[in-house]
């Protein structure tokens, strides 16, 4: 069974900084390509950073650069997200996603979601 479980949101005050884990099991999570997504109310979903199987990153949003770093620990199936300098425009659920291929037979565009974490930047 696929799972991808985020953890680390909260409350903080702006200026403050936060680091979001994303633990993951059930598929073969040192070849996936990795990402984070976030969604504020009203908006629409948006990538906000994401990292090849490797550990290189491969995007990060203008809105977040030099504040947010993305990494991954494949030993560990965790991926991270270290958020700085956090403002309250960064209030949003966010999300780990997993894209990648699996073979079984044919080869199986795999596309998987966690649950999301809610993060509010606020005084």
């Amino acid at each position: 069974q696929v799972q991808l479980v985020e953890s680390g949101g909260g409350l903080v005050e702006p200026g403050g900084s936060l680091r979001l884990s994303c633990a993951a099991s059930g598929f073969a999570f040192s070849s996936y390509v990795m990402a984070w997504y976030r969604q504020a109310p009203g908006k629409e979903r948006e990538q906000v950073a994401a990292i090849t199987s490797a550990g290189a990153t491969i995007n990060v949003v203008d809105s977040v650069k030099g504040r947010f770093t993305i990494s991954r620990d494949n030993a560990k199936n965790t991926l991270y997200l270290q958020m700085n300098s956090l403002n309250p425009e960064d209030t949003a659920v966010y999300y780990c996603n997993a894209r990648g291929v699996e073979y079984s037979g044919s080869y199986y565009h795999r596309d998987y979601w966690g649950q999301g974490t809610q993060v509010t930047v606020s005084s």
